[in-house]
């Protein structure tokens, strides 16, 4: 029940498993030992939780005007944008105010009376916690029947 390889099969089978494993090891020492990003930690993701009814590419979208968008970096205690530089504290608070007047597309309605923005300095993933509460919401009809 023994297989028969010829020599010469099993050396060219033998060099290539070596080559792709001492490949992987390369590769994983190569990221290993890189320093840290030279501009700082990029904003790599937001997370969003808490939310029924704003869409969460509304509230994404108003994050981003706030700065924490791709391109954007906190390098220290400093959120740096394409645009302007700000404190990580008030670049926080910022978002904060932008996520409560997101609006329902298509309506004026902010049903957001609450958030709250955590950013993590060291892998640069912004988590929301939205609380919407529609009994504080304000509707007016502006459409006159006939």
């Amino acid at each position: 029940m023994f297989l028969k390889i010829r020599r010469d099969t099993l050396i060219i089978l033998l060099l290539a498993f070596m080559l792709i494993a001492s490949g992987r090891v390369m590769t994983y020492m190569a990221y290993a030992s890189s320093t840290e990003d030279s501009q700082g930690v990029p904003i790599s993701g937001i997370i969003i939780k808490g939310n029924d009814i704003v869409p969460i590419t509304s509230i994404k979208s108003n994050i981003g005007e706030s700065g924490f968008r791709s391109g954007s970096y906190i390098k220290g205690d400093v959120l740096v944008t394409s645009k302007r530089q700000v404190p990580l504290n008030e670049a926080i608070a910022n978002a904060e105010d932008f996520v409560k007047k997101t609006t329902i597309p298509g309506t004026r309605v902010t049903p957001i009376v609450a958030a709250d923005v955590k950013v993590d300095v060291n892998t640069g993933i912004v988590t929301i916690n939205v609380i919407e509460d529609f009994s504080t919401v304000v509707v007016k009809n502006s459409t006159q029947g006939v």
